[in-house]
């Protein structure tokens, strides 16, 4: 295990119907590298997740948006999936932590239908983005710039736009908290 980012703490924000890869994966690497990663809900207990369109695995929840505060986490990240990503967008403290992680300059990591929840934040206007080509008319009528890349980093925020992008994906992340670490 690296220690790269110890001391780190990340907030992975998700609801039931998540994309199973799309959590696990970046919660995997970046424990590997030395970050404590908490999954943050809506509700306690535990949170179901896919793969594409059959069931997954569920997830421990570690905390709930009542009970988070944006300003304990160095980096945000939203994983996809259909259902979690039109479920999350809708919930008020959901969009008030991603815009506090966004106001504060905190790496927001988000990929796939994830970015249904920083359009509804508001934080895509005048942002390069990717997602899953579906979303690519929300992010314009949001002012934002839509891309279909791997990963694209537009300052603070980082996207991808599916599961096959995950090893690119999780590199980027790890690489702007290692720079924010040696600044």
């Amino acid at each position: 295990m690296s220690s790269t980012l110890n001391g780190y703490k990340v907030a992975v924000l998700a609801v039931d119907g998540f994309e199973q890869a799309e959590l696990i994966e970046p919660q995997r690497a970046l424990a590997e590298a030395g970050a404590t990663v908490h999954v943050i809900s809506a509700k306690p207990g535990k949170i179901q997740g896919f793969k594409h369109v059959d069931k997954g695995d569920a997830v421990n929840v570690d905390s709930t948006f009542d009970q988070a505060r944006p300003d304990d986490y160095d980096a945000v990240v939203l994983p996809g999936g259909v259902v979690n990503g039109d479920a999350i967008r809708l919930l008020p403290q959901a969009q008030a932590f991603v815009k506090a992680a966004n106001d504060a300059k905190k790496p927001i990591a988000v990929i796939c239908h994830g970015a249904w929840l920083p359009v509804s934040a508001g934080i895509i206007k005048g942002r390069t983005v990717t997602s899953w080509p579906s979303l690519q008319d929300d992010i314009r009528n949001a002012g934002g710039t839509w891309v279909d890349k791997e990963v694209v980093e537009d300052g603070n925020l980082i996207s991808s736009r599916k599961p096959d992008d995950l090893p690119a994906f999780n590199r980027t992340l790890i690489a702007q908290l290692s720079k924010r670490n040696a600044a």
